[in-house]
């Protein structure tokens, strides 16, 4: 009896000794960084993206990230905007990841094809995983009037664009893009191996799905009909629209940051912290803190 009762005591210890595995973790995130060596223009003070980034920097590598990642015009125009920002990015002490951005394609026609390997990337839409998350980093820039490169795929943004053009759609401009039949593919494809990996879903992207505006990607409805399925899709973040904004939809949040370049003396750029069943936002300066709740 003795020893029954000593058992369970010792069962029991170890049940409230042992602690449940943390898969908590925490990223930088800014968004449309957006430097050149410009006059200011709709209230965008591109001179004064450096210093604003060193600082954001600065602040990120106080904490222990996972990684830190870039939503998308990182850059203004021109190629000389990119050689002198890149060396504060690389002062990040996290990994780091890009998005493209409309504007990063800014750069002249002969330079378009080296912005990949310019900001350390191997493809322009890819994956990468970080505990029971996988993240899909899109290019809206596929079919676009700014990153379209090939002869192919400038024909396929000629198709698209002149195929909506007479449905009125709000976000039918030249500034934004599409996702290519073949990226669309490769989402699916994402999306499966992450349903067999019984992995959330996060997506990042330059253009917002959501809410409806001058800013969306053109072919929007096609991606919220792949992914419509899948019930583990959670989050969508992008930038390009500088004034931010924020919706929830089918239980998944679209959250587009602030433009780092906006206004005269304030920031935007933000911590983002992945918890078991909650998203914390922790926002500086002119981003909004926002509690995300994961359903």
């Amino acid at each position: 009896m003795k020893k029954l009762i000593l058992l369970f005591v010792t069962v029991i210890t170890i049940k409230f000794c042992i602690k449940p595995k943390d898969n908590s973790f925490k990223i930088g995130v800014i968004s449309d960084c957006q430097y050149c060596n410009c006059e200011i223009k709709w209230d965008r003070y591109y001179k004064k993206s450096p210093q604003r980034l060193k600082k954001a920097v600065a602040t990120l590598n106080k904490d222990s990230l996972s990684y830190t990642i870039h939503l998308g015009d990182f850059i203004d125009q021109k190629m000389a905007s990119l050689d002198s920002i890149l060396p504060t990015w690389n002062n990040l002490k996290s990994k780091s990841y890009h998005v493209l951005g409309n504007h990063d394609f800014d750069v002249g026609e002969a330079n378009k094809n080296k912005i990949i390997a310019k900001l350390n990337l191997k493809e322009r839409y890819y994956s990468f995983t970080k505990n029971d998350w996988r993240f899909i980093v899109l290019d809206g820039n596929d079919l676009s009037f700014y990153g379209a490169i090939s002869s192919d795929k400038k024909q396929q943004t000629d198709s698209l664009f002149n195929l909506l053009k007479d449905k009125n759609l709000p976000y039918l401009k030249k500034y934004n893009g599409a996702l290519s039949n073949t990226q669309l593919k490769w989402i699916k494809s994402e999306l499966d191996l992450a349903v067999k990996e019984n992995q959330k879903v996060g997506f990042y992207c330059h253009f917002p799905i959501y809410p409806i505006d001058q800013h969306n990607i053109w072919n929007r409805e096609q991606f919220l009909s792949l992914i419509k399925p899948y019930k583990n899709v959670k989050l969508y973040f992008n930038g390009h629209n500088h004034a931010g904004a924020y919706e929830i939809v089918d239980n998944v949040h679209y959250l587009t940051f602030k433009g780092m370049v906006d206004t005269e003396n304030t920031s935007a750029f933000a911590k983002v912290k992945f918890d078991k069943d909650t998203v914390f936002v922790e926002g500086f300066e002119r981003e909004p803190s926002r509690k995300l709740v994961i359903q």
